[in-house]
């Protein structure tokens, strides 16, 4: 599978070969949706955290005498029924990461890079860097390419590269070796620097 490779003015300058093993596989939908959703469940701060009544800082004192008010019997102003109460069986910190399996992780990465390259989302630049740390500059080399948003996959990124990227919220940079499926599947393109696409090839390789 052949792919061109273009300069940043959007020229064709030549070719590349494609391994058909990364970027023509069939099917994989399935092994796509199990590991981003194990991404953002890895993301999930669970830090939510509610007091019982037993943690609640009260008096312990008997809120009024057992017999004789016409009243329900209580023993403490601490009770989840009461305002100011503890919370039953409310939220604690915990721990929702997870993973799946290494082999499929690889997996879902062929298979979305391969819809990508279906779609003809996949672009191979000859080189992608910025001169200086300016959003400006960098917004103009992706409208250049032709392209809206896009994950912008580089073989060992810059400062200013990174730096110029940051504040736009339609696309990201990252290095070869952070590339993820998540990433792939959020942004219409995929940009890889032609250094890049080989570093992942590489390691994607069967």
């Amino acid at each position: 599978m052949k792919a061109s490779v273009v300069d940043m003015t959007n020229k064709k300058i030549g070719d590349i070969d494609l391994a058909d093993d990364i970027f023509a596989r069939k099917g994989g939908e399935g092994m796509i949706y199990e590991v981003v959703k194990m991404q953002l469940a890895n993301r999930r701060k669970g830090c939510a955290s509610t007091k019982t009544r037993g943690q609640v800082v009260g008096t312990t004192a008997k809120a009024y005498r057992q017999k004789g008010t016409g009243r329900a019997r209580h023993g403490s102003k601490k009770a989840p029924i009461f305002v100011g109460g503890g919370q039953a069986f409310g939220p604690h910190p915990r721990d929702y990461s997870y993973h799946v399996p290494k082999k499929v992780r690889r997996g879902a990465l062929r298979a979305a890079l391969s819809q990508k390259a279906k779609d003809g989302s996949v672009m191979v630049v000859d080189s992608f860097d910025c001169n200086e740390i300016k959003t400006k500059s960098f917004v103009e080399k992706l409208s250049k390419l032709g392209v809206k948003t896009a994950l912008v996959v580089h073989e060992e990124p810059t400062e200013n590269l990174i730096k110029s990227a940051r504040n736009v919220a339609h696309a990201k940079v990252r290095s070869y070796q952070g590339l993820n499926v998540y990433d792939v599947m959020r942004y219409e393109h995929v940009i890889f620097t032609k250094a890049a696409l080989e570093k992942v090839q590489e390691v994607l390789k069967s």
